[in-house]
């Protein structure tokens, strides 16, 4: 991790990913979604370790999708 740019978009993706389960974990909603939610986040963790870019664009859509209120069923 010696590129700069590397670096920071691995803080940004960081933080990002941090910011999302903050908000999955104070959402009013059932145990079940919260999981399902919980689940997507950590995909998004395992990709950011061979794709970065890919992990940013996946974190990108789960906070739009949480912004626009798509959530599981649950």
């Amino acid at each position: 991790m010696g590129d700069p740019e590397v670096t920071a978009l691995f803080a940004l993706v960081a933080e990002r990913l941090k910011q999302a389960h903050d908000r999955v974990h104070a959402l009013n909603v059932s145990t079940e979604a919260k999981t399902a939610l919980t689940r997507q986040l950590l995909i998004v963790t395992e990709t950011a370790k061979r794709d970065l870019p890919g992990a940013a664009r996946r974190l990108a859509r789960f906070v739009q999708d949480l912004d626009e209120g798509r959530l599981p069923l649950g």
